[in-house]
């Protein structure tokens, strides 16, 4: 029996966005829930030792000690108690730059306008090397930073940033940081950085866990002020023991994300798996930027400055997803009339195909994508 159970009447491309769990994992999670609705009073009275008792396994995943970290629904709750939870002043101001994900950025806005202060936005091209991400980042930087955000990989440009590197240059001048680790855990073989500040990882995407599981990293002086999106019981305590307590929240996806974890490892090994992810999207990127091309007499391939192992950007004929609200629209016609769950972005006013590759891609998905779909969305590009 296959580890997976997707739907056989789509081509799943876009790993990245949700994932896709394990079976055992999906085990796992049912016999908790019954478990839990066997005896509702029992279970959640005993919910917050569960979780300081699953907090190690994840840790241990992340390669982090299980004290740095506290769990929550996705990357954008951490981001959210982050920016809830600083003390931040009058006038503060928050750097990030044009790659940020949408969602980040409106938090970034919201706190600015609550303390009368502004988001310094750096426009860092796609190809920029790391060097040259770092420069245009610090350049924003002024004597009201008080926070500097920055994706590790982004979401819609499929690059990474120098992070560690941008970290050292905020710590020299006393300014926290930061990182959106989204798409990082599993995808990396170190996925949490060695630094100083916040880091917010994604379970659900390359590392397969049940969806609704991801991690907040805090290290240094400032985690003393982080606190949980909703007050609860663990009010008397500090990072990470008062995230432990969520109420009547199911945490069975938590409890069952290193099931996952241990199902990849034992059947294929993590290493494999990212191999063999990575040369996949190197072949789908190939096949696929290789037609668009041919197709349109451009040049459908895209120069990305420090590019992500099963992340790879393919430009949309012209016209296609030029606003985000348009990327939209693509990604549900081709899912709609073309049968391909893919991810359509947008970046600098130009549409592209995200793809992402994981275990239960192959050669053939890519290639019927060439062969079916390629030719509809030049033909749709046409009428637009």
């Amino acid at each position: 029996m296959s580890d997976w159970s997707l739907g056989a009447d789509k081509v799943h491309l876009n790993h990245g966005s949700y994932g896709a769990v394990p079976r055992a994992a999906q085990d796992k999670a049912q016999q908790l829930r019954a478990r839990m609705d066997e005896n509702p009073c029992t279970w959640f009275m005993g919910q917050a030792a569960a979780l300081a008792a699953t907090r190690p396994d994840i840790a241990n995943f992340l390669q982090v000690p299980a004290d740095d970290l506290a769990l929550v629904v996705n990357a954008s709750a951490g981001v959210t108690a982050v920016y809830n939870s600083l003390p931040f002043t009058d006038g503060a101001e928050i750097v990030t730059t044009d790659h940020t994900y949408g969602a980040v950025l409106e938090g970034a806005q919201r706190i600015a306008r609550k303390h009368n202060g502004r988001v310094a936005v750096a426009e860092v091209p796609l190809d920029a090397d790391a060097n040259l991400v770092v420069e245009l980042v610090m350049a924003q930087v002024t004597g009201r930073t008080a926070l500097i955000v920055i994706d590790q990989i982004t979401s819609a440009t499929a690059r990474s940033f120098p992070v560690v590197e941008i970290a050292k240059a905020a710590k020299a001048l006393g300014i926290p940081l930061m990182v959106d680790g989204a798409h990082a855990p599993g995808a990396l073989a170190q996925p949490v950085p060695d630094f100083e500040g916040f880091w917010v990882g994604n379970l659900h995407k390359f590392a397969c866990a049940p969806r609704g599981t991801a991690a907040v990293v805090a290290r240094g002086p400032l985690r003393k002020h982080l606190h949980p999106l909703i007050d609860s019981w663990g009010f008397p305590h500090q990072f990470p023991e008062s995230f432990d307590h969520v109420g009547t929240q199911d945490i069975t996806s938590w409890m069952a994300a290193s099931t996952s974890f241990e199902t990849i490892e034992t059947r294929y090994g993590w290493d494999a798996c990212r191999n063999y992810a990575t040369a996949l999207a190197d072949y789908g990127q190939g096949v696929v930027g290789e037609a668009l091309t041919a197709g349109t007499g451009a040049d459908a391939s895209v120069d990305v400055g420090m590019p992500v192992g099963h992340l790879r950007l393919v430009r949309l004929p012209q016209g296609l997803a030029t606003t985000h609200e348009d990327s939209h629209a693509v990604r549900g016609w081709i899912s709609a009339n073309l049968h391909f769950e893919t991810a359509i972005t947008t970046f600098g006013g130009a549409g592209y195909l995200r793809l992402s590759s994981h275990l239960y891609n192959t050669p053939a998905d890519y290639d019927g994508f060439v062969e079916r779909a390629v030719p509809e969305l030049l033909r749709l590009a046409k009428l637009r």
